[in-house]
């Protein structure tokens, strides 16, 4: 009997010395697993290429507004951080008197920021271009972008109040002084310019209107927008819905698709999938409820962007502790990061400054079917952990 039970301990010995010993998970570990726990969440971190720690990693989740971030990855690695869109002013050539027979079309290309400053300027340059007289109409152009106004996974009223209609030639956000969305800021835009010129001494033979825009006419003056940077700042730090789907339908038009909620959409797919990351969009703003991404999609994109000659630019566009959409939360961390709310659905993806480390890691954090301030609260717990005791696997 003692020989037998000799034989099992060696055996058991020996297989021990096989396999190694048995590593228990480090402390941070399982501080982020109490945290979890059996809550509705996907968690990964981690550091250009190596995973730290993931919980349901490949869950398909709305994102809500990390949608924006992905978007912002994709506008950034098609156009560039200092490309700006131009407000254009066309028409036939400037006769000797100062005279342009007949209409000037007003054009945008999707600058979601455009406002009484920029369509002064743009008066300014029309007069320092000789312009004294129009004989027909200040048109604003309704293209080249679509008028669609919804998405797959959007409520109902979401147009009404969460996200004016996104066009390529803005005015004032698209809303009006009352705060109503409106259906006609290119006419707005028009009459606005048309007032500008006629403060300036510019006649202008009939009333401004909206319109389809015409070839064959040259540019008279133009005024470019901010760079993409900025505009993304403003975007990503607020969370605005209306500039991420006016930059979406700008995307789409960029990659040579027709300017439309469901083209933006598919190009922000078509860049993760370039990337080998699945995903599922309808939106460039989170708004749909039928988005998906998983943690560790986004993880892996974040990490792209780590090598990306606009990574500087992408991060300055997330908004840092006290900031924006982090404005209440997470004092004393250094974090850039993009949050995510719908109902009953939350997000908080970017990079956190690790102390252990003292660098950049990354992580995305993704619950669905549990309400905003738990899962906030939650998120703000993971984040803690991981700026000042997370350590890569030994």
């Amino acid at each position: 009997m003692v020989r037998r039970a000799c034989i099992v301990v060696t055996t058991v010995l020996a297989l021990s010395c096989i396999a190694g010993p048995v590593r228990a998970e480090p402390r941070w570990v399982r501080h982020v697993g109490r945290i979890v726990g059996g809550h509705p969440m996907s968690v990964v971190v981690g550091d250009d290429g190596a995973v730290w720690y993931r919980h349901r990693p490949g869950v398909g989740r709305p994102p809500a507004s990390n949608e924006k971030l992905l978007l912002s990855m994709a506008l950034l690695d098609a156009l560039g951080p200092d490309h700006t869109f131009a407000l254009r002013a066309l028409g036939s050539a400037v006769d000797a008197d100062g005279t342009v027979e007949g209409n000037v079309y007003l054009k945008g290309q999707g600058d979601p920021d455009i406002g009484d400053a920029r369509l002064d300027l743009l008066a300014a340059r029309l007069w320092k271009a000789g312009v004294r007289s129009i004989t027909g109409h200040l048109v604003g152009v309704t293209g080249p972008f679509h008028h669609d106004w919804f998405a797959p996974g959007w409520k109902s009223y979401f147009p009404t109040y969460d996200i004016a209609l996104p066009t390529a030639l803005t005015y004032r956000g698209n809303v009006a002084p009352s705060g109503k969305h409106i259906s006609d800021p290119e006419r707005r835009a028009a009459v606005y310019l048309s007032h500008a010129l006629r403060m300036l001494g510019v006649s202008i033979g009939s009333t401004a209107t909206a319109g389809p825009g015409i070839t064959g006419i040259t540019d008279l003056a133009d005024a470019s927008s901010k760079p993409l940077r900025s505009i993304m700042q403003r975007m990503d730090h607020r969370s605005i819905n209306f500039s991420a789907e006016v930059l979406g339908k700008a995307l789409a038009y960029a990659s040579g698709s027709a300017g439309t909620i469901a083209n933006g959409a598919a190009a922000i797919c078509a860049y993760e999938a370039a990337r080998h990351v699945s995903a599922t969009c309808h939106d460039g703003s989170g708004l749909s409820y039928a988005n998906r991404q998983t943690a560790i999609g986004i993880v892996h994109m974040l990490w792209n962007a780590e090598h990306q000659p606009w990574l500087a630019a992408l991060r300055m566009a997330l908004p840092a502790a006290g900031e924006g959409t982090l404005r209440h939360r997470l004092p004393g961390i250094r974090i850039r990061a993009k949050t995510g709310t719908l109902d009953n659905v939350s997000a908080l993806s970017g990079w956190v400054w690790n102390g252990p480390t003292d660098g950049w890691i990354t992580f995305s954090i993704l619950t669905s079917g549990m309400s905003e301030y738990p899962a906030k609260d939650l998120e703000d717990r993971v984040v803690h952990v991981l700026a000042n005791r997370a350590r890569p696997p030994s």
